[in-house]
């Protein structure tokens, strides 16, 4: 909350951001008066140094959008002069998002968080840490020749993860490694092969990169998440399908790391057991081919 400040103070802040805006904008008081609508004696009297006046609440008002600023500023109750619907913008905006992580913003928002931890929860499993063949398997009805992107893109951001360039936390739901062990629900049809491969790919990747990569499981019937990956302070995403919801401004950034941090303290497989969680999703396929009636 702003200081409580008197009348001739606030009327000489008002009186410098009004200098400051016109200046910045190349407005005469001719022009400021004209588009106003006050005679220019009244610009000039808001103007006038040592004066305790302060416009009234219609004049402050279209000084304000005449000069593209908040009144709130002009008047000293607020130290952002953006307009509330220019704040609103800039902290929050939707872009498209292609069916895989192909989309060269997505690397822009890494690389402008280097330095920072990145929290990730995914749709699925996370596009950085799949085989080319997994990949492959799961976005070619949808891309088809551009698969191979979706491919490099992966590789991509995780050699710059394998650069020490940010830590990297992942949030997966239990029950997805589980469905993609046997096969089922969205992995019905993955090949044993492609499944196994995958998760030697998991241990690989965990031996070679813990602790700056740390993988946690979550019990998503006790913990619900949308996927959602936040840039260190700076922004997080969610994604809702054909778009990402983004958001910059640092309340709703820290809600969604706290979320996060929520699901690390809730998980029922700790980053450090992730691998004993791995050898069990291979007796699971191991007891699934040996008897497939059972898994059915």
């Amino acid at each position: 909350m702003p200081p409580r400040i008197d009348k001739r103070a606030r009327a000489g802040l008002f009186r410098d951001r009004l200098v400051q805006a016109m200046a910045q904008g190349g407005v005469s008081q001719a022009d400021l008066s004209r588009r106003v609508g006050v005679d220019r004696s009244t610009v000039s009297q808001l103007l006038a140094g040592g004066s305790a006046r302060l416009p009234n609440a219609q004049v402050a008002a279209e000084c304000a959008a005449a000069l593209g600023v908040s009144a709130d500023w002009l008047l000293g109750l607020s130290d952002r002069p953006e307009r509330a619907a220019d704040l609103i913008a800039a902290a929050m905006s939707m872009t498209e998002a292609p069916r895989a992580l192909v989309d060269e913003r997505i690397f822009a928002w890494h690389q402008e968080a280097a330095g920072y931890k990145i929290r990730h929860v995914a749709a699925t499993l996370p596009d950085m840490l799949k085989t080319p063949e997994m990949l492959a398997w799961e976005y070619e009805p949808s891309l088809g020749r551009t698969t191979a992107q979706a491919v490099t893109a992966s590789r991509d951001r995780l050699d710059w993860m394998r650069a020490g360039r940010a830590d990297y936390e992942i949030a997966i739901a239990g029950h997805e490694l589980d469905s993609f062990a046997r096969a089922e629900g969205y992995y019905a049809g993955l090949p044993e092969g492609i499944r196994r491969a995958q998760i030697g790919f998991f241990r690989a990747l965990h031996d070679q990169l813990y602790p700056t990569l740390r993988v946690w499981l979550y019990d998503q019937r006790r913990l619900y998440s949308a996927p959602v990956t936040v840039f260190g302070p700076l922004l997080a995403v969610i994604y809702i399908g054909r778009n990402y919801l983004v958001f910059r401004d640092t309340e709703r950034v820290q809600a969604m790391t706290r979320h996060f941090d929520a699901l690390v303290r809730g998980a029922d497989v700790a980053a450090d057991a992730f691998p004993a969680a791995l050898d069990r999703l291979e007796d699971q396929i191991r007891a699934d081919r040996a008897n497939p009636v059972r898994r059915r």
